[in-house]
């Protein structure tokens, strides 16, 4: 016992680094396909994320844009050392004017889907010049007098701050000969996919060794959910077999979320199935009548499809004498005191309405002797009928003529009808009937509340299992 007791808790622990493992995984995958989206935030918040991961999907600095900031380092320097009147710094802002003509021309963000982007860039620059063109406004801004005015450490403060950033963000993606993004993230997935699949494989080789009626395949199948932590296409989709092992290693309990897709599942198909299996039921009977089989069946005739009986035993005759003995034996002595109170009063009743006894009635006596007679009938009566009906179901001879007489009258109607010809009016009026029962009671089937009939059946089954709950909690320790 103990031995087991390790053995499930070694399992356990498996599942559980495997789950984590898988979680990790499906958390690299999910970076990875966000990455190029999230990327302006990473380069804010976290730079050093952009600098190893940009290789990885194939990015590279823009030459346009690159240039671009390298000229304006190239120029803050410069006035760092010879200061903003100089003819070099002249050169620099000359230069940077025609870089961001160019970059207003040739939209250099274009490639990376930023043209938004650029279009912020110019709307902040016409904002600071106060002037509806971008590129006058580049050009006010990149020349000496406008820096002079204004000031130098301020205006630069300003574009390193508003509008620096944003050229930043802007990138080149390279293409590889497929024509699709070079991306490499499958080197670093091949790890994981290589561990899975040797994972997958002990496993089937595991659910094939405890189950021999199982091919290997069956087997792989059997954990048909892990091989989506092996293509390498869709890798979104690992979050199936990801919320699996989390359940399955007890580090996410799933109970809510089953629950409630198969309540929807439940929801969404039991109306239309209640429906179909309905229908098909009254179809059904309806042909058989249509058919002619109520006849054959009432004649008994031999052509009839045969009926499988499993015990030899006629349930309904079994059934009858169950009810009859249970009615004999057990009702009617309950009752009994109740039967021989209506008699009694009846027979009081009947006894009032004799004008005779209404002129007896004030004589001494007689209205005590008269309530000892009823009395007197009342249980003799019930009684005498209690034990004809004791006899009758004891009686061999009077069991043998009741039977008879059943199968006498069931003859003689089965007669009658044939002879009368009601069988066709009859079949009529079922078929008749058994339409309007589809019309009517099958529609009402899919106006109920199909979430209500759930949440009921959820409450019965919650109630059916709080008496084993109450009995568990009450019982002793040590016993």
């Amino acid at each position: 016992m103990k031995n087991i007791k390790n053995s499930e808790k070694r399992n356990l622990w498996f599942e559980r680094f495997m789950a984590i493992l898988a979680t990790v995984n499906l958390s690299l995958v999910l970076f990875d396909l966000s990455y190029v989206h999230w990327r302006d935030l990473y380069l804010q918040k976290l730079p050093q994320i952009v600098h190893i991961y940009d290789p990885i999907k194939g990015i590279e600095p823009h030459r346009e844009t690159k240039k671009y900031l390298e000229s304006l380092d190239a120029l803050e320097e410069q006035v760092s050392q010879t200061g903003l009147q100089s003819p070099e710094v002249k050169n620099r802002l000359e230069e940077i004017t025609r870089l961001s003509n160019e970059m207003i021309d040739t939209n250099p963000f274009a490639g990376a889907n930023k043209s938004g982007t650029l279009e912020k860039i110019k709307n902040r620059m016409r904002d600071r010049i106060d002037n509806e063109s971008a590129k006058q406004s580049f050009a006010i801004f990149w020349s000496q007098p406008y820096l002079t005015q204004k000031g130098w450490l301020q205006e630069i403060n300003f574009f390193n701050q508003r509008i620096r950033p944003l050229i930043a963000t802007n990138y080149y993606r390279r293409i590889g000969e497929n024509g699709e993004y070079i991306n490499n993230f499958w080197i670093i997935d091949s790890v994981f996919v290589i561990l899975f699949a040797l994972e997958l494989l002990g496993r089937t080789f595991l659910i094939r060794r405890q189950h021999r009626g199982l091919s290997y395949l069956e087997a792989l199948l059997w954990r048909w959910y892990d091989l989506l932590l092996l293509v390498p296409f869709l890798r979104w989709l690992r979050i199936i077999p990801v919320l699996v092992r989390l359940d399955q290693a007890k580090l996410l309990s799933l109970y809510p979320v089953r629950r409630q897709i198969n309540q929807g599942i439940v929801a969404n198909f039991a109306e239309e199935l209640t429906e179909i299996v309905v229908v098909r039921v009254i179809n059904q009977v309806q042909g058989s009548i249509k058919r002619g089989e109520l006849i054959r069946w009432l004649s008994q005739q031999e052509n009839v499809r045969s009926y499988i009986d499993i015990n030899n035993v006629n349930e309904i005759e079994a059934i009858a004498g169950l009810l009859v003995k249970t009615v004999v034996y057990q009702v009617l002595p309950e009752i009994q005191p109740a039967i021989v109170a209506i008699l009694r009063h009846n027979i009081e009743t009947v006894i009032h309405q004799v004008p005779i006894y209404r002129n007896l009635q004030n004589l001494p006596g007689v209205g005590q002797a008269q309530t000892q007679l009823s009395e007197q009938l009342a249980t003799q009566i019930t009684t005498n009928l209690y034990k004809t009906l004791v006899s009758a179901v004891e009686d061999p001879v009077g069991a043998k003529l009741t039977t008879q007489l059943v199968q006498s009258f069931s003859d003689a109607l089965k007669g009658q009808i044939k002879e009368k010809h009601l069988l066709g009016e009859i079949e009529s009026l079922l078929s008749d009937f058994l339409e309007e029962i589809k019309l009517n009671y099958v529609q009402r089937l899919s106006q109920e509340d199909i979430e209500q009939i759930i949440e009921q059946t959820r409450q019965l089954r919650t109630q059916a299992s709080l008496p084993a709950v109450l009995d568990k909690s009450t019982t002793i320790p040590g016993r």
